[in-house]
């Protein structure tokens, strides 16, 4: 009896009525989900797409999602797509499969790849149509430094020009800036224009770019293609670079430096724009933030600044100068911090605070303008296991694995997140000695080998596999 009262009450029967609608109008709809993975400096994104499609292939430890947990899920294909540059699943699947394993080079390009995803659905009217279901997910790789561009798309050549230089002028940036800079002084700006002389001076303003990205490890680099020029490689598009205040006449070299920028600001970041990012339907942006931490307070501020640029380029509401160029339709975004395996978990949730503090004055536009933005920590391929050890009296939760390094396993205790943004006395006490770790196999139906990757699908793409 208690069930037939169940039946009959309204709030029950509206509510099972609801959930009937949204997921036929979710089968109405485009079976093609754009689920765009980007990362900063070091975050782990090859490794992360490697292990998701492993995972996804045949549903094996992923416990989270829910068409798996409810023995819904059926498995994947990998679908042949002949259209662009394909992601090297196989190369760098065999990469971490091997023995011993290795990590895989990272892309400096924008790569896809297609699965076709089998399901059944819970829907009890396609039940009775097709009960099983596909969805086709189409993953796009593309560097983090090309995000970081979209910025751009706002500013002139003088706005960019003081920002690049005020960058320049920072305690973390002088050294690498000093032969760009001394050759700037030296350069006649407002004089005729001489292409090997602007030449030269844009070559030494990409080395200083590059420089920081490669040796200093920083995330924020712009123009981005300056440092990852993919088919841009040897383009006179990439021959400018910012200059001091002064008047734009024409035959001059300042003119040819802002012209140069202005092609490059409309035809390689709005056509990136126009062409892949305005068809992506989610976003995850991976962060190694333990490296950020590690490295010291001015590459955490970078890192934070970063963030800060990529969630301007999120707002997508009537405000949003991304919503006046184009129609943009991202809907979910994640910010994922890499690496949580690299230290025990009970500090996952302070690492996963201290990201949310960092981006949460900028994230209050985009979840304002309907994106759902979620922050979590995950290790796309766990390289620890967590052992407890008692000094001095005290149990520490530590991690063991091998080094990256000298490839010796270790047992050691990585330190502790901060509750809230460093202080100074963080930052010169030494509490931030995380270590890399060397990958252990990638191999089938083994329990364990993520941290909270099926949790990180469910959250970008579970809704659509209803």
């Amino acid at each position: 009896m208690a069930g037939f009262t169940d039946y009959l009450n309204p709030v029950r029967v509206l509510g099972d009525v609801w959930d009937e609608l949204g997921i036929l109008t979710d089968r109405a709809l485009d079976r093609h989900l754009r689920l765009a993975v980007t990362g900063l400096s070091r975050s782990g994104k090859t490794v992360f797409i490697t292990s998701l499609v492993h995972h996804l292939l045949d549903g094996n430890g992923l416990p989270f999602l829910e068409p798996v947990h409810d023995d819904r899920y059926l498995g994947a294909r990998i679908e042949d797509d002949r259209h662009g540059d394909r992601f090297p699943y196989t190369r760098f699947h065999a990469d971490l499969s091997a023995q011993p394993p290795r990590w895989p080079k990272a892309t400096e390009r924008l790569t896809s790849l297609r699965l076709e995803l089998a399901y059944r659905t819970r829907s009890l009217v396609l039940r009775q149509v097709q009960p099983v279901q596909h969805l086709t997910l189409e993953i796009i790789d593309y560097p983090g430094e090309w995000l970081l561009d979209l910025p751009l798309l706002e500013q002139d050549y003088a706005q960019f020009s003081h920002e690049a230089l005020e960058l320049a002028a920072q305690p973390l940036r002088r050294a690498a800036a000093a032969e760009w800079l001394d050759q700037l002084a030296a350069f006649d700006s407002d004089g005729p224009e001489n292409e090997d002389a602007v030449t030269a001076v844009a070559d030494a303003f990409r080395r200083y770019l590059i420089h920081c990205h490669k040796e200093l490890g920083l995330s924020r680099v712009q123009p981005g293609r300056f440092t990852n020029p993919g088919d841009l490689d040897g383009s006179a598009l990439l021959r400018f670079c910012p200059l001091p205040p002064g008047e734009v006449r024409r035959g001059t070299n300042r003119a040819r430096m802002a012209e140069r920028y202005m092609r490059y600001r409309d035809e390689v970041v709005r056509r990136f724009y126009v062409d892949h990012f305005s068809a992506f339907d989610r976003q995850v942006v991976l962060i190694d933030l333990l490296g950020a931490l590690n490295a010291g307070p001015g590459h955490f501020a970078d890192t934070q600044d970063t963030l800060t640029l990529i969630l301007k380029s999120f707002r997508y509401g009537g405000s949003g100068f991304l919503s006046r160029l184009f129609a943009p339709k991202i809907d979910r975004l994640l910010f994922a911090v890499s690496k949580a395996d690299h230290v025990a978990p009970n500090q996952h949730p302070a690492l996963k605070q201290l990201l949310e503090l960092m981006i949460r004055p900028a994230a209050r536009a985009p979840r304002y303008e309907g994106i759902t933005t979620e922050v979590m920590t995950l290790a796309s391929l766990r390289c620890t296991d967590v052992v407890r050890t008692e000094h001095h009296g005290q149990v520490l939760s530590c991690v063991r694995g091998l080094l990256k390094d000298s490839q010796r396993e270790t047992v050691l205790f990585p330190g502790e997140i901060p509750p809230d943004l460093p202080e100074r006395e963080d930052w010169t006490s030494g509490r931030f000695r995380f270590k890399e770790f060397a990958p252990r196999r990638l191999v089938s139906s083994a329990a364990g080998q993520h941290i909270r990757l099926d949790q990180t699908l469910q959250f970008l793409i579970g809704d659509k596999l209803a």
